[in-house]
């Protein structure tokens, strides 16, 4: 296993970290035992990070179970985010994190994240709460010893976010695929400029970019290159070719698959990848990029909209009910600009063509909106932001 330190703290992290999300059920509820097991051949193999969500439906649970039946508290480092789309009063951040303590059965959280950031105006609301002080509270009794965001949007978002507060750490979706899309590679370097370890989610975009997910003729790329490796283990391998990424996450269920990342994550040294494996990837993008309709490269030079319209993230969601399906596109459109505090969806497009002046690709973007409004934000969209915003608080 390889580590990389947090230069904010020194902890050494192994760059593979075990995202508890994807527990086995059984029967509706997490296999306890077979979570434990696989939780303990990690730590054996040299993994340290454990990422879980006070959403993540009983992950919190079994990890203190776990935790009670071993003496491997002092060895490991926890994640764990606060929902703020759930926060609606300053006593409610409170009762939250004494739950997640009672459930992990800990003191203190090492690695502390806002759940889910999708622009400045959700920090902001949370600063109305007295998130600030809260922090400053707890950091000083230790119950909390480091705090984070996570982040899906944007990267001019990102970006604002990032010098919102005096942050510890980060966490974006960075993959391959993505490079260019949400905080992307910009992102990822404006971070990193600023002094912020980055942690990563989605390195295999949710199993997208594995053997099975690609598409037949992106994975064919891939068994015809040199040397021979699995789709997923190129995937693994490109994000950790990046010095500015920490970690990365893995949602891992069964022994096997932590054999194998722990053998990859062994070797993947930062900037090892060789410049015709780097060029390779692009012809793997193209393959998968068959079925894009809108050609964004994610730049952000449209930016601002003087009508709020989030561009890229709006054809980022488009693309990938193409390339993902229509249940992912539409659950990403949701969540990353209609349930924003302050929504940045298409149909706020007024077709001034501010945006198509800046734009490098010569997009016709105004046209592109329009089409996103009309197949996203169908009645049934409408119907289901309406219950989303009468549960939340975003």
């Amino acid at each position: 296993m390889l580590y990389r330190k947090n230069f904010k703290n020194g902890d050494n992290l192994s760059i593979l970290g075990f995202g508890c999300m994807r527990f086995t059920k059984k029967g509706g509820l997490i296999d306890q035992a077979k979570a434990e097991e696989e939780l303990l051949h990690a730590i054996k193999n040299g993994i340290n990070y454990f990422d879980t969500a006070y959403t993540y439906p009983g992950c919190e649970a079994a990890l203190g179970k776990f935790l009670s039946h071993h003496d491997c508290r002092k060895k490991i480092f926890i994640a764990d985010k606060l929902p703020h789309y759930l926060m609606k009063k300053p006593e409610d951040i409170e009762k939250c994190f004494i739950e997640q303590l009672k459930r992990l059965q800990t003191d203190y959280i090492d690695y502390y994240l806002m759940h889910m950031l999708t622009g400045i105006e959700s920090w902001n609301r949370l600063k109305e709460l007295g998130i600030e002080q809260w922090i400053a509270d707890k950091k000083a009794s230790g119950a909390i010893r480091n705090i984070g965001f996570s982040f899906h949007g944007g990267n001019q978002s990102f970006c604002q976010i990032v010098d919102g507060y005096d942050w510890d750490f980060c966490m974006i979706q960075f993959n391959y695929f993505d490079e260019h899309n949400q905080a992307g590679d910009r992102g990822l370097a404006y971070a990193s400029e600023k002094g912020l370890p980055v942690m990563v989610m989605e390195p295999l975009r949710g199993g997208k970019l594995t053997d099975k997910g690609l598409p037949q003729a992106a994975a064919e790329q891939w068994r015809q290159f040199e040397p021979k490796r699995s789709a997923a283990e190129w995937a693994l391998r490109w994000v950790w070719n990046h010095p500015q990424v920490t970690l990365l996450l893995s949602g891992m269920n069964d022994i096997a698959q932590i054999d194998e990342n722990v053998r990859v994550a062994a070797t993947a040294i930062a900037n090892s990848l060789k410049s015709d494996e780097l060029a390779y990837f692009q012809k793997v993008r193209d393959e998968i990029n068959i079925n894009t309709k809108v050609p964004c490269t994610g730049c952000g030079y449209c930016l601002p909209c003087p009508h709020g319209v989030d561009i890229p993230t709006c054809f980022n969601c488009y693309n990938d009910k193409y390339t993902d399906g229509w249940i992912q596109g539409m659950k990403e459109y949701m969540m990353y600009t209609t349930m924003r505090a302050v929504p940045s969806n298409a149909s706020h497009c007024q077709h001034c063509h501010r945006c198509e002046e800046r734009c490098p690709q010569s997009i016709p973007i105004c046209e592109h909106l329009e089409k996103i409004t009309k197949e996203m934000e169908t009645p049934l969209y409408q119907i289901g932001a309406a219950v989303l915003r009468l549960f939340s608080k975003f």
